[in-house]
């Protein structure tokens, strides 16, 4: 599920008693009831640690990924601001990323912004090459939020390795969907979402590697909690929500994976089974299954997203759904514009039913046909006319 994930009931059961008799501050140091939520805190730690094989003193709780993002983009490089002036990323990153970047750029910082190629993954030769003396950051996400292709990411922390330069990583779509373990990536950073794992809103956890020490200015500034990184008041019902979420991944994660893998190979067969010109977007081979996005020739996206309210898909991603631009992520991979503005995001998740992946078949196919239907290029394309070739006249 890319957009978000319901919760576990597990999870909510886990959460509970810190909205109803455990409440209190976490960072209160002279009861009973801070002891307790003190405890609480410190346990949902070591459990989001455990998923990525790091340690509970190197996680530090946020809101969510778009924070951990900003701390980590912008914080790093204010910290380092004297020595180092340049950031490397790719033109793929979800909007927090893309704008902590453009933030810097502002600033009088220089950053590259590395093309992908056509399956979305980038060049590791490319980003060899783009680092220089002053680089202080590379950032490239695990999962793509809306193609769901896996990077490299192991392979990018060790050319980091080799230059001395810190690598961050946002890991909202990889988190408990594929195995992670920072030691073998050698990230620095990385950027964690309660949401994504069927956890509650609201929460997120960034990773700080401690050896060697990696060092961010904070963003937000206060009481000084999260050693010093994020000021306020850690909310114990959050916390031990993402941290019962992530003990489940861990338990469930190949179950879910085996799953997932199914419907998706259910999905996109039912559709290809019943209608032509469908296209995968993305590396078919690196990507998590449960991010299904698919190009239908000759259809409106938004037209079809109009006939499909039964279904929750989208185009582009929940951040940026709001501009009617293709999305600047097909793009990138150099997706034709018209083909762009055909796409839609499936999502698949631990709670999707065999049932509703053939509802969403059935009506997928039936809102293409019909727009297929009305539209005349396609009538063009089943008499055999190139509609590449045809010179369009300008009125």
């Amino acid at each position: 599920m890319q957009a978000t994930s319901p919760v576990d009931p597990r999870v909510l059961d886990a959460m509970l008693p810190y909205y109803l008799s455990r409440f209190g501050n976490p960072h209160s140091r002279t009861h009973l009831y801070g002891w307790e939520s003190d405890n609480a805190v410190e346990a949902a730690r070591a459990q989001v640690a455990s998923l990525i094989n790091a340690s509970p003193k190197e996680i530090i709780f946020t809101s969510g990924a778009t924070e951990s993002n900003n701390i980590s983009v912008k914080g790093l490089m204010h910290f380092y601001k004297d020595k180092k002036r340049h950031v490397i990323t790719t033109q793929t990153e979800h909007k927090c990323v893309l704008d902590s970047c453009r933030h810097l750029q502002q600033e009088g910082f220089e950053v590259t912004y590395l093309p992908v190629d056509s399956d979305g993954i980038i060049d590791l030769e490319k980003l060899r090459s783009a680092i220089r003396s002053d680089t202080g950051l590379v950032s490239v996400m695990a999962v793509n939020n809306e193609i769901g292709v896996i990077q490299p990411v192991e392979e990018i922390g060790w050319i980091c390795k080799e230059f001395g330069v810190p690598f961050h990583t946002d890991a909202a779509q990889a988190l408990g969907k594929v195995p992670i373990d920072v030691e073998k990536m050698n990230v620095s950073l990385m950027s964690l979402s309660g949401h994504k794992i069927y956890g509650p809103k609201g929460v997120g956890a960034l990773y700080m590697r401690r050896r060697p020490r990696i060092r961010v200015e904070p963003q937000m500034n206060g009481g000084g909690q999260e050693r010093g990184i994020r000021s306020g008041t850690v909310p114990t019902p959050l916390v031990v929500g993402m941290g019962a979420a992530c003990e489940l991944a861990a338990k469930e994660m190949e179950y879910d994976g085996m799953r997932i893998s199914a419907l998706q190979e259910r999905l996109l067969q039912g559709i290809r089974e019943k209608i032509d010109g469908v296209v995968v977007n993305g590396s078919t081979e690196r990507r998590y299954a449960g991010n299904l996005n698919l190009s239908f020739a000759y259809v409106e996206g938004e037209s079809l997203l109009m006939g499909l309210k039964e279904v929750a898909v989208s185009s582009g991603s929940a951040c940026t759904s709001a501009s009617l631009e293709p999305s600047y992520v097909l793009r990138a991979l150099g997706v034709d514009e018209d083909m762009a503005h055909t796409s839609i995001r499936f999502g698949i998740g631990r709670f999707t039913t065999e049932g509703e992946i053939d509802r969403a078949v059935e009506l997928t196919v039936k809102q293409v046909e019909k727009l297929r239907e009305m539209s005349p290029l396609y009538e063009m394309v089943k008499e055999g006319i190139d509609i590449k070739s045809i010179q369009w006249a300008q009125h």
